[in-house]
């Protein structure tokens, strides 16, 4: 599970968010919904969220931030 929430670190920093044992599911869960890829599908999250990252980093910390409130 969540083999590319270290790769985050600061893009999840900047969402106000630290990864813990307590909201690592959590947070993995809402990154695959922003990419739109279905649970546990590590390779695939990360490779749409690398994409993300590129085309708009602010738009990303944001949806996480608004996404993680929600969940």
């Amino acid at each position: 599970m969540s083999c590319y929430l270290h790769n985050l670190d600061d893009v999840l920093k900047d969402a106000g968010l630290e990864v813990n044992t307590k909201n690592r599911k959590k947070i993995d869960e809402v990154i695959h919904k922003i990419a739109g890829v279905k649970y546990q599908s590590c390779p695939s999250a990360w490779k749409k969220v690398k994409e993300m990252m590129v085309e708009d980093r602010e738009g990303l910390v944001n949806r996480i931030r608004e996404e993680f409130a929600k969940a």
